[in-house]
């Protein structure tokens, strides 16, 4: 998440014993001969490797297990996380109408498709009437857990497409023989009206960006990015905010129409206006039918609330989705900062930026979590001692907010996460006016944290890879809280009020590079997401990323987390060794034509990776090898004792100089800092190549339902950690009614995107 903590661990092991699918064989590899025929341009670069863009049958499914800590709420606690979820559920599927312009489509078939008939019902259909494999349907259970999973056919982390690994005439046959297709002919209508987008690999469709290069449904096709510059420019000029917005163009007699669609259930023309040559108008009523899907459990959230800041912050919410105004949404935020240690922790609406390909429309997310009290104990002492540490950081008490508001940090065991992934942590609100003068919350979602599969843990060496097997967990929870608190909770923004007036004293204040006084600044109206576009999110979580490096050299800060000693250097060591080498892994997620990053947190950790090589003296080496298989292979090395001499110094110094950017606004220097380290020359590609012929594949969380029993309580509802696990809750998260809806509103605006 921006100002947040996707997990990028792919090649992690878990405490949990995360299981392959049941009914999944080894991965196949398909001859030549048998080899599906998808729509791949004959332009494809030379090297084209289409398993890059397929889920292997091997993807492991961990449980995201709140049992307990959903045991452990009261009954009218467990009836007010039940609404919250329904709440966030039924707003997530707006993620998919967010993602490509057939995931809705894609959506509504495959849920159709597999609650029609038990899952062994259409698998005899698949073998028997349309001569498939074993390992075809197999391919098809794990396509579809991977597109639910996601919130589309575009990886959640990595904004990268996946296609089915089958023939779509065999998917086509399979429809046409389903119980689903019988109910309703409509079905195989659905499918050939998507599925050559579904099976697609042109170029252009490859990854999330804007017309021509991507994909995206943010912005109608026709938009480019001068239309997005304009309405960037017309926004400022009005002083609004993109969150909850989509951007839409038509054009006539070679005029152009901008439509700035607001998410929200009411509808209508807000305002029309000339701008820059351009008529552009503001227009209620996106996501519309979903949104009153939410509005309606947020209704019922209502009567078992805790207390006034719960009834005020969902009232606020509602009146947000109601309308459209993004003022209410704050409002609503600050009531829920307002909250502190609730026993359901919640959060809703447009919340994260990552996937817009400039940086300021937000995906839809909700999730609800219980907390748990014993972690949550020693995230209290870290923001006790926060101020204190504060100080340590390379940029002095002039640089930082001028009151640290100390947040709510908790640790949280996620029971509904609606959107396209799930992070390890979270700091929120993203509003910046907020965030610095009103307070925000960090929250620590550990059974996201421990659920992760046991693979190999390649490039490292034997003891390294013990070493990372047996303290993984102990680090990763050090650097969450450190970047979290201490990372996105840190740092100010200069700014000139609407006044006149500054937010820093400019006589006084200095640059932390030049030593000369203060020469740019946040203007009124200007936030760090509209000033610094789509590298806002990679740049700000590399700042929380290295804040974590740096602090957690501290043997006081080890303490808090109630490491000390030998322990405490070897959890340090650890969470050096994995983050770090996760720089290495994240370039799987750089295009190699485009030149291009794809994934925000894989684009920071490549950053810190290149500044710890740059260090030099041995501190971090890759050593090109081969491996027992006689394929190339890399050796990833970490010096222990130096880290302290070595790595964080650098640390520190690259870190003054991202902060020193961000706090003043520099857009055109902190661009090109960050971009000279996130090049990637030849001997980083061919690297990309070694970690991409030996990725594991990523797991896929199976979710429990709550489920309103006729009696008036709620129970969970657990299912089996495999495949079929996560097609079944899925299948039965949503009623007809939803879907029916989902088709709708993709049927509406199949025209602005040409399918």
């Amino acid at each position: 998440m921006r100002r947040g903590f996707r997990v990028f661990k792919s090649s992690l092991i878990a405490a949990k014993n995360c299981k392959s699918p049941t009914l999944l064989s080894p991965l196949i590899r398909y001859s030549s001969q048998a080899t599906p025929q998808l729509k791949v341009s004959s332009t494809m670069p030379e090297g084209f490797n289409r398993d890059f863009y397929i889920l292997p049958n091997n993807t492991p499914v961990c449980n995201l297990d709140c049992k307990d800590a959903f045991t452990g709420l009261t009954d009218k606690e467990k009836r007010y996380a039940h609404y919250l979820s329904r709440a966030s559920w039924n707003g997530s599927l707006i993620v998919y109408l967010q993602t490509s312009p057939e995931s809705p489509a894609i959506f509504a078939l495959l849920h159709k498709l597999l609650s029609a008939e038990p899952i062994e019902s259409l698998k005899k259909k698949a073998i028997e009437e349309c001569k498939w494999k074993e390992d075809d349907f197999t391919a098809l259970l794990v396509y579809a857990a991977g597109f639910f999973a996601n919130s589309g056919n575009y990886k959640g982390f990595g904004d990268t497409k996946f296609v089915p690994n089958l023939d779509a005439a065999a998917l086509g046959c399979l429809v046409e023989k389903s119980a689903a297709a019988e109910k309703d002919k409509s079905l195989i209508e659905l499918f050939n009206s998507t599925k050559e987008r579904m099976f697609s690999l042109n170029p252009n469709e490859l990854n999330l960006a804007l017309a021509p290069t991507g994909v995206t449904t943010y912005h109608s096709s026709s938009v480019t990015k001068s239309d997005s510059d304009l309405i960037d420019r017309f926004m400022k000029a009005k002083n609004l905010e993109g969150w909850n917005t989509r951007l839409f163009k038509t054009t006539e007699n070679g005029h152009a129409h901008y439509h700035i669609r607001l998410g929200s259930i009411d509808d209508g023309v807000v305002s029309t206006e000339e701008f820059e040559g351009a008529t552009v108008s503001i227009v209620r009523g996106d996501y519309s039918q979903l949104l009153n899907r939410t509005n309606e459990d947020l209704t019922k959230a209502l009567e078992f609330v805790a207390n006034d800041n719960q009834k005020e912050m969902i009232h606020k919410y509602i009146e947000h989705f109601r309308a459209g105004d993004i003022n209410a949404h704050k409002d609503g935020s600050r009531f829920w900062i307002r909250d502190v240690g609730p026993a359901v922790e919640s959060y809703i609406g447009f919340i994260e930026n990552y996937r817009d390909p400039v940086g300021v429309r937000s995906e839809f997310e909700g999730f609800v979590a219980a907390v748990n009290k014993e972690t949550s104990k020693i995230f209290a002492a870290l923001v006790d001692n926060a101020e204190m540490l504060l100080e340590r950081l390379p940029w002095g008490k002039t640089y930082e907010k001028d009151a640290f508001l100390k947040p709510d940090f908790t640790a949280l065991d996620v029971i509904s996460f609606g959107g396209s992934g799930i992070p390890a942590g979270i700091n929120i609100p993203n509003y910046d006016e907020i965030r610095q003068n009103e307070g925000f919350k960090n929250v620590s979602l550990g059974n996201v944290i421990s659920a992760l599969p046991k693979l190999k843990i390649n490039f490292l060496k034997p003891e390294d890879e013990e070493l990372f097997r047996e303290l993984h967990k102990e680090s990763f929870e050090v650097q969450v809280g450190l970047h979290e608190l201490l990372g996105h909770g840190s740092g100010k923004l200069f700014q000139r009020n609407k006044d006149g007036s500054f937010n820093f004293d400019k006589s006084t204040v200095k640059d932390l590079i030049t030593g000369e006084p203060i020469a740019s600044w946040y203007e009124d109206g200007e936030t760090w997401s509209t000033k610094f576009g789509a590298l806002a999110s990679a740049y700000e979580e590399c700042r929380a990323e290295a804040v974590g490096y740096f602090l957690c050299c501290f043997t006081d800060v080890l303490k808090i987390f109630g490491f000390e000693g030998e322990r405490g250097q070897l959890v340090k060591y650890v969470n050096w060794l994995s983050e770090v080498r996760a720089g290495l892994m994240g370039l799987e997620f750089f295009s190699a034509d485009a030149k291009k990053w794809g994934q925000a947190h894989c684009y920071a950790r490549y950053v810190l990776l290149r500044v710890c090589l740059e260090a030099e003296q041995g501190f971090v080496e890759i050593e090109e090898t081969t491996g027992e298989d006689g394929k190339p292979d890399l050796l990833f090395k970490l010096d222990r004792s130096k880290i302290d001499s070595v790595g964080k110094p650098a640390v520190f110094e690259f870190l003054k100089k991202l902060q020193a950017y961000k706090a003043t606004g520099d857009v055109e220097n902190g661009t090109k800092l960050f971009e000279s380290y996130g090049s990637v020359g030849e001997r980083e590609l061919k690297w990309r190549q070694i970690v991409i012929a030996r990725r594991q594949p990523r797991r896929l969380f199976v979710q429990a339902n709550t489920v309103l029993e006729s009696n008036g309580s709620v129970n969970l509802k657990v299912y089996p950690e495999t495949i079929e696990g996560v097609l079944q809750s899925m299948i039965e998260r949503y009623e007809p009614e939803a879907v029916a809806d989902i088709i709708a509103l993709w049927q509406k605006d199949r025209k602005h995107f040409d399918i």
